[in-house]
């Protein structure tokens, strides 16, 4: 045996591995149709969003509002090792077997029935690596008979689903500059679609698209303003034009990283990323809109160039990525699309040419804007902005101001969902302020470019996060449930009349889709921050989640870290059933 066939696979996982080999049948290759029709299926789960449009719905129905508290663990699945942190995955489940990526760049093989370790995949990270928000990784794509996913130094990785052996492997960019991978990639038309993390080291954003079976370079959109794209190896037009929104040489480092899973629209032909904050943290150091940071851009996935982008905060000065999800549906007869922003404001877009349809709050503060014009789709901001530390007596820390929200946002990377039986978003909010202020800052390779300091402080005794029903038409809050810490999970509603998700104090639970009820909960162990996920496998309806406390909360939290610092670790899958009647 070739001694590279097990590279990256444990030592733990040898046996185990040599057995899928010898004696399983070949795993079903993951078609582009599979992929298409993923949020209509209920075999399995094979794309971030479970559907590519993003809405985190499945039909299934089996498990309801009426049986749900009946809800038992099926099996449990440990990560094993002393590699804890946090668990904000999304599993994918495909003929029978569940691929799940977890801390540090490792992923499992299993089997979806009964919980059996298939193989193990620890990806040989080097030191130096700077992951700005904890060594999390937000799950995989499947495509063939491939699993990709991204590494924390900043590498692409297919591996085969049966054996875990690297089919390919190629390298995004330099981690040393401070570039790292953390997303789940998606699959449109063959290609694997991926962005980059690293805003906060003043690396370039961009949005890739690559041969999906051979890992080969097809399109690269960046998404700065003023950097060349190229497609097929030659240059496909600059985004936008060199220095209309940036001043000097500032684009050169301008952040925007497209660092959290995109989605795909089939009606319109469009890939949706999300982009992060425009570095550094100091607006006044960079005067002007620096587009495409903190935006929605839409990218013809044939031509890989922009159609269309909206901007979330113009010349953002608080750090309110633009990351967030942006989710299709159709309402009225119109193609619209949802958007949950760290800013604190509900976006409803025209996902057909990204015109502002409908703005409104979803957070019960928000300090630096009293709203968004309809008309122009700016904010109209209140000023409260951090001073520029030129003009302050020392020259080194500008006027310190409180804004809300933080800029962990009134909603982070944390995937919403939304149901269309229901017609309401399912959005996992966070209530929270923050002190800001402004420090002069010098570009280094490697080095955190921010400019600023900050202070998170939570605003009200009794929760922080908040998980609501929204209605997009009118902006109403139809429910909410409030949770002591912060809400850093993902979301799932099912045809069953139900909305799952997780808490950090370790729950797991069910609420009612129209009421808000909660009528089911289970204590994982550890801190619930990944993305649960439901499938249908031999009559019986199963749901999933990740448990593993960590991410951002605890590194940047400020007193809201030091308020849930009692919370513990953890590294398991848990997966969940009705008992047999």
């Amino acid at each position: 045996m070739n001694n590279n066939y097990l590279s990256g696979v444990s030592v733990a996982g040898a046996t185990a591995l040599l057995t899928v080999m010898l004696a399983a049948p070949a795993q079903a290759a993951v078609s582009d149709s599979d992929i298409a029709n993923d949020a209509k299926t209920t075999g399995d789960v094979v794309t971030w969003g479970m559907g590519l449009q993003g809405q985190r719905y499945s039909p299934l129905k089996k498990i309801n509002t009426e049986n749900v508290k009946n809800m038992v663990p099926a099996w449990v699945f440990s990560y094993g090792g002393e590699k804890q942190r946090g668990q904000e995955a999304q599993p994918v489940v495909h003929d029978g077997r569940m691929f799940v990526t977890a801390s540090y760049s490792r992923l499992y093989a299993i089997d979806a029935k009964t919980g059996e370790e298939l193989w193990q995949y620890d990806h040989r990270l080097p030191d130096g690596i700077l992951p700005c928000c904890d060594v999390v990784n937000r799950g995989a794509a499947l495509y063939g008979d491939l699993v990709i996913f991204g590494t924390l130094d900043a590498q692409l990785v297919a591996l085969n689903q049966d054996t875990g052996k690297v089919v390919w492997k190629e390298k995004i960019d330099d981690f040393k500059a401070g570039y790292s991978f953390t997303a789940a990639p998606i699959i449109v038309k063959g290609m694997v679609v991926t962005g980059v993390s690293g805003g906060e080291f003043g690396i370039v954003g961009r949005v890739e698209a690559r041969d999906a079976k051979t890992g080969k370079m097809v399109w690269v959109r960046p998404t700065v303003e003023g950097h060349m794209g190229t497609k097929d190896g030659k240059e496909n037009g600059v985004t936008g034009k060199v220095n209309a929104t940036w001043p000097g040489d500032m684009w050169k480092t301008g952040g925007a990283a497209p660092w959290l899973g995109g989605a795909y629209d089939a009606d319109t032909n469009l890939i949706f990323y999300g982009t992060g904050n425009p570095a550094p943290w100091n607006a006044h150091t960079r005067p002007g809109d620096n587009l495409y940071s903190t935006s929605t851009v839409a990218i013809n996935p044939d031509t890989g160039k922009i159609v269309w982008h909206y901007q979330y905060t113009p010349n953002d000065g608080w750090d309110y990525d633009g990351v967030n999800e942006l989710v299709s549906f159709d309402s009225g007869g119109k193609k619209l699309a949802g958007h949950a922003d760290r800013n604190g404001f509900f976006y409803v877009l025209d996902r057909t040419n990204g015109k502002l349809v409908n703005a409104f709050p979803f957070v019960k503060q928000i300090d630096w804007a009293k709203g968004i014009d309809l008309k122009t789709g700016r904010p109209m901001e209140t000023g409260v902005r951090a001073g520029d530390p030129t003009k302050s007596a020392d020259g080194k820390k500008g006027e310190t101001i409180f804004v809300a929200p933080s800029f962990l946002g009134g909603k982070n990377w944390m995937p919403m969902a939304y149901s269309p039986d229901t017609n309401l978003f399912y959005v996992p909010a966070n209530e929270w302020g923050m002190d800001l202020w402004n420090e002069p800052v010098t570009y280094k390779k490697g080095a955190a470019y921010l400019g600023a300091g900050f202070t998170i402080k939570p605003l009200n005794e009794d929760y922080i996060g908040a998980l609501r029903a929204i209605d997009p038409n009118s902006g109403k809050i139809v429910w909410e449930y409030k949770n002591n810490a912060p809400l850093w999970g993902g979301v799932m509603t099912t045809g069953g009349g139900l909305v799952f998700t997780g808490t950090p104090e370790g729950y797991l639970k069910a609420f009612d889709a129209k009421t808000g009820k909660e009528l089911w909960k289970f204590q994982t162990g550890s801190g619930v921050v990944g993305c649960p996920i439901t499938w249908e496998m031999d009559g019986e309806q199963y749901v999933a989640v990740p448990s593993g406390w960590g991410g951002a909360v605890p590194l940047w939290g400020g007193d809201v870290a030091k308020k849930v610092k009692y919370l513990n670790q953890g590294g398991s899958l848990w997966v969940f059933k009705l008992p047999a009647s």
